[in-house]
């Protein structure tokens, strides 16, 4: 019987080496992508992507801002006005 267990130790031990093997191997393969993708010097990512549209956003909502304040502040006003000059209406 001890035998037989000492097989499946055997067995099992080598089946847990090869596991581990495969493990560190995976890991150490992460560990090297990540150093790359750390070290890259690549200029497009996703926080310049997110920054870029939220700058566009920005001045975007400036210049609606700016437009509507001139057209509801200077242009409505100043045409509402010379349109009733025009017609001078006294009903």
């Amino acid at each position: 019987m001890s035998k037989v267990w000492s097989n499946i130790l055997k067995v099992g031990g080598a089946i847990a080496v090869l596991a581990l093997t495969a493990f560190v191997g995976v890991k150490t393969a992460a560990v090297c992508r990540a150093k790359a993708v750390l070290a890259s010097n690549k200029a497009e990512g996703f926080v310049d992507t997110a920054v870029k549209i939220l700058m566009a956003v920005v001045i975007g909502a400036l210049v609606l801002g700016g437009l509507y304040l001139l057209f509801s502040g200077t242009i409505l006003p100043e045409l509402t006005k010379r349109i009733q000059d025009m017609f001078n209406f006294k009903g």
